[in-house]
Formats: structure tokens, C-alpha cells, sequence
């Protein structure tokens, strides 16, 4: 969840770190901070908040003067936001910033504190310092080795040894962690944004590799000391996608870049019309033996599997799961031999989700990763892999990543159904016809941001806000209403409007707002009938419908219309308003959309 840096070479140490830090602040912004070696002696600068307050605290103080070190961005996980919790944590003779959890810390620390060991801090980071202070007989190596088989639990470690001033030593588990290499400097970080303005070239760490690295040379092993061979990577994004492009905030900007994410991902796996998902097969997926399908996936991408169980339930008729990652593997799932696993995550690194997908593998189940991150571990780690194209994507609340993750599901739905033979040529390259249009469709919806920026004028003042929907409309209204609440700081909840008079009706009163989507014709009428009950018990209604729909002018107080398509592509369609109205709904409440609290872009801890 946090963000790593670290740097050797012959620049100023603080100056590359706070700007790698920077590209890695969407990883968590409850502190931050530096450890520099300084005439061969550590120094350490860190405070709670954001980047910015750390800038402001070395511009007063002054920067560590050095060409080694390493820093950190937190999201915090032990212990509560503070100076003295911030990383980097020094345990005597090291220090280290560290992403990931240390599950069994407590124990550690009572072994450590009856060694005469005292703590300052209620991290588990602090922990791990101390124990590698414990095993430390001169040689890193040994150390490093002796603590992380006593971990248990994820982690990507840099680390700085008092001794050897000039290296940095990393070590990962389950956390991300690259090794970036430049001429005469070299580099750690979380993720390629932090290193790209330096270098395109890095290793991927594997599990309990670890890396020495100095300005010159970078060593890896596996931890019996053996030396690896890595392959080496080169990062083909561009720098300016970490920009802003002219934009207020990257969540518009990457509203805006939906059309080209869109139009990359779709594009080369559509031959002669058809999906071709590119397993080293030709004519098919290779998805004729499947039986049943568990789609596992988090926040954001549990929405696009809930659009994709019925996509493919509807075109293949395989039983299709949709599970949240953290609670999968803790209900002791269900597998049969011909099941498919789908695994949805943006980073490929998302903890509940790598833990469900191992789960998978152990019992022999085939698994399928949608990832955006090439070489992440869920890809890595899968027996299929579909990259989704949609580039680097900084604000914490996910969009264009959700929306390829949606056609990249919706390719998989027809793919399967040609497979099953449920789903004929004809019909299948007609849905992907309208598909290739996705793009050209976005765009137009684009044009309505300032009809969405005047109806978050009306809205935004609302304490509690409510989406309706039936079917996929439902699962467009979960994602609605969560990119409302994650950036506006506003209640707001989702519920299948056939649900409403089980319960949750008795929380409309007058004005309240009510979203509704409509936009899947067999359910258009129902949904109509839902939104009659609660404008008649004083809702004011929020309508998303299609074009061709002819709705009363009584029904909504204010509508929105999409283009006409298919019932089973128009979730694609109809979550491009309600980003966009999410958006200036936190503009106007003047949030910090890119950040919000207590948020992480990444999240590689439980």
C-alpha cells in the first residue's frame, strides 16, 4: 500500500527521492520520509502528512547532504498517522522503509524487548528494524536472510546497513518491489512511475530475492546466497502520463483518457470480428471445458465482475460466482475440476486478490488474470493472463481502469459463449461490432461533463444519496455510488431497486436524491415502476436512460440520456455520467479528488 524509493548514484539523494515519492504518493499520504547517508552517517528526516509537508520540512532544515538513500510514502496500517510512526524506521545499526504487513510483529517485539531491545513507535516496520539490528554480525546478507525467515506476513524492504554506506540493500514478499538500473546510478521503487523520469530499464524482484545495489552494479540471490540471472524489463510508458495533460485533476484527465484506454485494449483482440484473447490458441479461447466460473476481485473491479457474471451467464449459460477477495478464501470455496478462476485486479498486486488467486492454484483450479500492470505478481503468477492497456492511472479512484476491465469481460463473456457453442458467429460479431464502437460512443458522452458539472451544482449539498438500479443497471449503480462516496465524502448506497420496499424505502423523505439507472429494456418498465414509489414519497430523482427510452417528464426531475446499444454493453455506457458527476460532485465540495482520505490507489496489504 505505501510507496518505496531508493537511489545511489551521484545526485543528490533527497532531491531524486522526493521526486520519485511524488510519482508514489497516490500509494498513501498519512506521512513521509527520507534516510540519507550523510558523511557515512544516517540521517533521517520524516513527518506526518502529505509529501508537501515533508518538502516544507527539509526546505526549512535543510536537506541531508548524500548521493545514497531511501524513502517512503505511508498509508498506515499499525499504528495511527504521527511523526514518530512515519517511515523510515531506524533499529540501531539499520534502517528501513518497508510496504506490507508484519502479521506476526507482536510476537517479534516481546522477543526483542526481553533482548533488551525498546521501541519508539506502534509500527510493525520498527519491528522488522530492530530484528534485522538483531541478526546483523556485519555481513547484511546474514541479517537479511535470518529476519525474513522469521516474517510472516508481505513485504518489499529497503534497507540501509550503517556499515556500507555505499548500497542499498531489497528484499520483497508478496509486496511490489523493482530494481531500476541507470548508468552510474540505480534505483528501488514500488512502481515504474517513480524511476521513469531516470531510466526505462529495471528488474522485477521475486519472492525472497534480494538485491545489493550500488551506484555501479546491482547483484541479486535467492536467500542461500545464490546468485540470479534477471531478465531485464523496459517500461514502455511515457513519462507525461504521470501529468496532468492540462487537466484540474488526474481523476478528469483519466475520465477523458477512457476513449484511447478503451480503443487499446479492444482493439487487438478483435480478428475478423471476433474476439481472439491470445493463449497461444488460434480459433478459440480454449474455454470449452469450463464449467463454472468464480470471478474474485476488489472494490472497483468486484463491480465490473458483477457486470461480467452477467454477461457471461446470459451469452455462455456457464454458472458464473462473483466473490470479493477478502472474503473468498475464507469461506472455504468450492471447486470442481473444470472451474475457471478470474482474477481482476488493476495493479496485479492487490493482497486479498493474489491470496485468492494462490488459493485457486493449490487446488488445481485454472486462473485467468485481467491486470493492467505487465509482470505484476498476479500475472505473473496466473495460467492466462489479458493485459488491460489502460496506461498509468494516478488518481487513487479508479475509471479508465474500470472501464477496460468491463470490455475485457465483456470479450471473455462472447469468447466463452463461441466456446460453448451457446453464442453463434453472427450474433457474436455483432455485439463486438458495437463493442469497436465503445470508444466513439465515450467520447460523445464526454461532451455532457458541464451538464454533469450543473447537475453536481444541484446535488451537492445532499448528506445521503441513493442508487437504484435492476440487473447490470444494478451493478452500474454499485459503482455509481462508490465513486461518489470514496471522492465526496457523501453516504451514499446502492440497492436493487425490486429491494425497496423490503427496507430501504423508509429512508426516503422529501428531496431526497435517488439516482436511477434504467437502461436494460426488459427491466426499463419495473424500474420506472421503483422510481414512481419513491418520487411519490418525495424523492428527487437522478434518471440515466437510454436515448430511445420515452420517459414521462414526471418521472426525473433530471435526466441524463445514453446512446443506444446493446443491453450488455450499456454498463460501459452508463458509468461515464456518474464519473463524471462523482466528480464535480467533490469538486464543488471542494475534496481533494485525486486523494482522498484515507484511501490508497494500491492496496498490497489485508
Amino acid at each position: 500500500m505505501c510507496g518505496i524509493v531508493g537511489y545511489i548514484g551521484e545526485k543528490q539523494s533527497a532531491e531524486v527521492l522526493l521526486d520519485g515519492l511524488s510519482k508514489l504518493e497516490y500509494r498513501g499520504y498519512d506521512s513521509a520520509g527520507i534516510a540519507v547517508f550523510e558523511n557515512d552517517v544516517v540521517s533521517v528526516v520524516k513527518t506526518k502528512g502529505k509529501l508537501n509537508n515533508l518538502k516544507k520540512k527539509l526546505k526549512e532544515d535543510g536537506a541531508p547532504i548524500g548521493t545514497c538513500g531511501i524513502g517512503h510514502t505511508r498509508w498506515a496500517t499499525h499504528g495511527e498517522p504521527s511523526n514518530v510512526n512515519s517511515h523510515p524506521h531506524s533499529g540501531g545499526r539499520v534502517t528501513i522503509v518497508h510496504n506490507g504487513i508484519i502479521e506476526n510483529y507482536s510476537t517479534l517485539k516481546q522477543e526483542l524487548i526481553k533482548k533488551g531491545y525498546s521501541f519508539l513507535s506502534d509500527t510493525d516496520t520498527e519491528v522488522a528494524a530492530r530484528l534485522l539490528d538483531y541478526y546483523y554480525d556485519g555481513e547484511p546478507l546474514n541479517a537479511i536472510t535470518a529476519a525474513i525467515a522469521r516474517f510472516r506476513g508481505s513485504y518489499a524492504l529497503g534497507m540501509l546497513f550503517s556499515d556500507y554506506p555505499d548500497r542499498i540493500y531489497a528484499v520483497r514478499k508478496d509486496s511490489p518491489l523493482i530494481v531500476g538500473l541507470g548508468k552510474g546510478e540505480n534505483f528501488i521503487a514500488s512502481d515504474i512511475p517513480a524511476i521513469l523520469k531516470y531510466t526505462r530499464e529495471y528488474y522485477l524482484l521475486e519472492e525472497n530475492e534480494i538485491a545489493v545495489i550500488t551506484k555501479d552494479t546491482i547483484d541479486i540471490c535467492d536467500i542461500a546466497g545464490n546468485a540470479i540471472e534477471k531478465e531485464k524489463m523496459i517500461a514502455t510508458w511515457d513519462v507525461e502520463a504521470a501529468e496532468k495533460g492540462g487537466f484540474d485533476h488526474f481523476m478528469l484527465k483519466e475520465i477523458f483518457d477512457q476513449p484511447k484506454a478503451l480503443r487499446d485494449t479492444i482493439s487487438p483482440r478483435l480478428v475478423d470480428g471476433l474476439p481472439l484473447l491470445d493463449f497461444g490458441t488460434t480459433a478459440s479461447g480454449g474455454f470449452e471445458d469450463v464449467e463454472r466460473v468464480h470471478i474474485v476481485a476488489c472494490g472497483s473491479a468486484m463491480h465490473v465482475g458483477m457486470v461480467g457474471k452477467n454477461a457471461i451467464e446470459q451469452l455462455s449459460r456457464i454458472p458464473t460466482e462473483v466473490d470479493v477477495a477478502s472474503e473468498f478464501r475464507y469461506r472455504n470455496p468450492v471447486f470442481g475440476k473444470n472451474d475457471l478462476v478470474v482474477i481482476i485486479s488493476q495493479s496485479g498486486e492487490t493482497a486479498d486478490t493474489l491470496a485468492a488467486q494462490r488459493l485457486a492454484k493449490t487446488h488445481g483450479v485454472k486462473t485467468l488474470a485481467v491486470v493492467n500492470v505487465v509482470g505484476s505478481s498476479i500475472a505473473r503468477e496466473a495460467d492466462r493472463v489479458i493485459y488491460t492497456w489502460a496506461g498509468s492511472e494516478i488518481a487513487v479512484a479508479t475509471t479508465k481502469a474500470y472501464s477496460v476491465q468491463m470490455a475485457v469481460l465483456q470479450l471473455l463473456a462472447i469468447r466463452l459463449g463461441l466456446d460453448k457453442g451457446t453464442l453463434s458467429k453472427e450474433a457474436a460479431r455483432n455485439l463486438c461490432s458495437y463493442i469497436e464502437k465503445l470508444p466513439e460512443a465515450v467520447n460523445k458522452l464526454l461532451e455532457q461533463k458541464e451538464k454533469c458539472h450543473e447537475l453536481a451544482k444541484v446535488y451537492y449539498k445532499a448528506n445521503n444519496i441513493f442508487f437504484i438500479g435492476r440487473g447490470m443497471d444494478y451493478a452500474v449503480s454499485m459503482e455509481g455510488s462508490l465513486k461518489l462516496k470514496e471522492i465526496s465524502y457523501i453516504h451514499s448506497e446502492a440497492y436493487p431497486a425490486g429491494e425497496l420496499k423490503h427496507g430501504t424505502i423508509s429512508l426516503i423523505v422529501k428531496d431526497r436524491p435517488v439516482v436511477a439507472i434504467a437502461t436494460q429494456k426488459d427491466l426499463v418498465e419495473k424500474t420506472i415502476s421503483n422510481i414512481k414509489e419513491v418520487k411519490a414519497r418525495g424523492a428527487k430523482i437522478l434518471l440515466v436512460t437510454r436515448e430511445s427510452e420515452h420517459i414521462d417528464a414526471e418521472i426525473a426531475n433530471d435526466t441524463i440520456l445514453l446512446p443506444e446499444f446493446p443491453d450488455i454493453l450499456m454498463p460501459s455506457l452508463a458509468i461515464i455520467p456518474l464519473q463524471m458527476f462523482a466528480y464535480y460532485m467533490a469538486v464543488e465540495r471542494e475534496c481533494n479528488v485525486d486523494q482522498p482520505r484515507n484511501l490508497a490507489k494500491s492496496v498490497t496489504v489485508e
